[in-house]
């Protein structure tokens, strides 16, 4: 069932959400971070949660920080960028619209290319578990962007309305400014200074 918009304002609030860089594979914590915006234009917020790497927590932490926080009855769409964080922590989007109430977005720089994911995971023991979160995410839409185009899944909302938010907030790249001001808290964090392009 999606979520029904009756129209999409420009100060929309979004919970934009990346991961921070990690030093080893399979080892330790990493950050998520969140961002909340309205649209592309004012960040009114920042939530955090440390998840494994290449651990399966990813799906729990997002909920957990979406349900605790207090903007949560403001927000109307979760961004992702990408299913997977900290290395192969996937997120299953399906379950975190379940369990939050609130649409996801998924955003993709390039579409995925889904036999190397699925490589990339036979070393897992739960490799099963693992796909089930690619397979959850859908199929993948790709929005235009002037020079620029995305590609995104989606989970309770449609698609005509993802398209209109994920372009009305990418208002300083082609990214959309609640995920790039995400990465780049989390760079920022992490390693003293954010470097490169979000």
């Amino acid at each position: 069932m999606n979520v029904k918009f009756k129209s999409i304002k420009e100060e929309i609030r979004i919970l934009g959400i990346d991961d921070a860089p990690f030093k080893e594979k399979g080892k330790g914590r990493t950050l998520i971070v969140g961002t909340v915006f309205r649209a592309g234009h004012w960040l009114d917020g920042v939530l955090s949660r440390k998840i494994k790497v290449d651990g399966m927590d990813a799906t729990k932490k997002i909920i957990d920080m979406v349900n605790k926080s207090r903007h949560k009855p403001q927000l109307r769409v979760i961004m992702l960028d990408g299913i997977t964080f900290g290395g192969m922590n996937s997120a299953n989007i399906q379950t975190i619209y379940e369990k939050t109430g609130i649409p996801v977005i998924v955003i993709n720089r390039k579409k995925p290319n889904f036999k190397n994911i699925k490589k990339a995971l036979e070393h897992f023991p739960d490799k099963e578990k693992r796909w089930e979160c690619v397979e959850a995410a859908g199929k993948m839409h790709k929005v235009k962007l002037n020079k620029y185009s995305l590609y995104i899944q989606t989970s309770g909302i449609l698609l005509k309305d993802a398209e209109k938010i994920v372009k009305i907030s990418c208002t300083r790249s082609h990214i959309p400014e609640p995920l790039r001001a995400a990465h780049l808290i989390a760079a920022g964090v992490t390693e003293g200074e954010s470097r490169g392009r979000a």
